[in-house]
């Protein structure tokens, strides 16, 4: 036989009756479709066709396979997503909120009334009939116009279901509830403030850092340290106060070769809240080093220039060898520091712990060379000095909080310095230190100023007049140029 010959055909011959036949088509459709797709029973398989119900003639069951399968190829594209955008970070996002795979209720009785589509919803209370263009209905007698007390109250009740959702109004067209004018102006005068209302607190909420707690921003900052590797893990909360929340965090590697970080660190939160800050600008805003950015308008750059401060006052410290927390690191509102303390346990402040005569003693002498340190040789008085923000770590005293730190050459910075002499002097006569010197000898012996006055009020006098005096001569001459040419501050980022 050749291989290029025509094939024998045998016709098969059929009547009129066959060709016309439903049945005969079915069965030769049927007989295709098995040769051409043999596994389409196994790629029926789902929570769907299982068993005995493999009946795939119904268009809804055909639909339902379709949808689930989509559904399936969508979900593993949300994860492909998921692993490619997370990686090998710490912190990671989660797109469950966007599968579409959900069960199927498949015990739903057929014989339930879907009432969407029905032409009458039994449970929709039928809404009050308008009135025509021409302002009324009926005639005679039984005239009723647009201002009829009965059809505005229908109609002030069902503008209520314009109200915002939060905003419960209750089933009144049901009740056949009539609100007169009056009413429903309250109503929604009431509606529109308590939207407007809400809309403040969540404004609030977002932007702001609350007692203990973070607000959204400040916890992206935190996410991207941990992330960048300059923290390992933040640990919790170890103190708050009324301008901040402190943080206990353990140290990663550092963003930058000259600077190691420390094992264990502080972050310093300020908060964020303005109400905290509104008595708070008399150390700012007399302050030449910020005094050109200050902006009274503008309190959320107060709060970042109090962070801001509070760097450049411990720099300085730190420069001059007093013992303080290191900087390490700034961002916004953010401040990184050295940790004082060991094992997330943080130092006693001199308030809380109990020393022997010796120890208060020894005490008394290092914060009389740190006071002097700092007014001589940083040029600062620390402004809020007392036993409430100094530590006591490894025999020695330490300073903290000092961002409403000033120089001697604020218009009230002498008198910030009498008042932290009281402080100090009180505290350790309190204490039992007999070689402790009263508030104006301290004073004299910071300072250097030599004030002879038989009172205190009298001493303060003279301190006011010295003040004053500064302030003709920084108004007279200009402001007073800095003795220290550069603080070597540490990097400031402001993303």
């Amino acid at each position: 036989q050749c291989p290029w010959g025509a094939p024998n055909t045998t016709s098969i011959s059929c009547s009129l009756a066959d060709v016309m036949s439903e049945q005969l088509a079915k069965e030769l459709q049927l007989e295709e479709e098995n040769a051409a797709f043999p596994e389409v029973v196994a790629v029926a398989e789902g929570p769907f066709i299982t068993g005995e119900n493999t009946d795939t003639s119904s268009d809804l069951m055909l639909a339902q396979m379709l949808q689930m399968e989509f559904d399936r190829e969508y979900d593993a594209q949300l994860r492909r997503e998921e692993r490619k955008i997370n990686g090998d970070s710490k912190v990671s996002i989660s797109f469950e909120n966007y599968r579409k795979v959900h069960p199927y209720d498949s015990d739903s009785s057929e014989d339930e009334v879907d009432w969407q589509d029905t032409r009458h919803d039994p449970y929709r209370a039928d809404k009050p009939t308008t009135t025509p263009r021409k302002g009324f209905i009926g005639k005679g007698k039984d005239i009723t116009t647009k201002h009829d007390e009965v059809v505005c109250g229908r109609k002030n009740t069902a503008r209520m279901e314009n109200f915002a959702p939060e905003f419960q109004v209750g089933d009144g067209i049901g009740m056949d509830l009539k609100l007169s004018n009056q009413v429903f102006n309250a109503l929604k005068q009431h509606a529109y403030s308590e939207e407007r209302r809400s809309a403040r607190l969540h404004e609030k909420k977002e932007h702001s850092t609350a007692e203990k707690a973070v607000d959204p921003k400040t916890r992206l900052l935190l996410y991207k340290m941990v992330n960048a590797g300059m923290l390992e893990t933040i640990t919790g909360c170890i103190s708050t106060g009324k301008e901040s929340v402190v943080f206990h965090a353990y140290g990663g590697k550092s963003a930058t070769e000259d600077k190691v970080m420390p094992p264990e660190c502080a972050i310093k939160v300020f908060k964020t809240t303005l109400n905290e800050f509104k008595n708070r600008d008399k150390y700012i805003k007399d302050d030449y080093r910020f005094k050109d950015r200050f902006s009274k308008l503008n309190p959320r750059k107060i709060i970042r220039m109090w962070a801001e401060k509070e760097m450049h006052n411990l720099t300085r410290m730190q420069n001059a060898g007093i013992p303080c927390p290191q900087v390490v690191i700034l961002k916004k509102h953010v401040l990184v520091m050295s940790f004082i303390g060991q094992d997330q346990v943080p130092a006693p402040k001199l308030k809380d712990v109990t020393l022997s005569s010796e120890d208060m003693k020894k005490a008394y002498y290092q914060i009389l060379n740190m006071m002097q340190q700092l007014y001589k040789e940083c040029n600062l008085i620390h402004a809020d000095l007392s036993e409430y923000n100094m530590l006591w770590h490894d025999r020695k005293v330490w300073l903290i909080d000092v961002s409403q730190s000033v120089e001697p050459t604020h218009p009230h910075g002498l008198e910030f310095l009498f008042r932290d002499c009281r402080n100090v002097s009180q505290f350790f006569q309190k204490g039992g230190v007999v070689e402790a010197l009263n508030e104006r000898e301290l004073f004299n012996a910071v300072s250097g100023l030599n004030i002879t006055a038989d009172n205190e009020v009298d001493f303060q006098a003279e301190i006011e007049a010295l003040e004053k005096m500064n302030e003709d001569h920084v108004q007279n001459h200009g402001k007073k140029l800095s003795m220290f040419p550069s603080d070597g501050d540490p990097p400031i980022f402001d993303e």
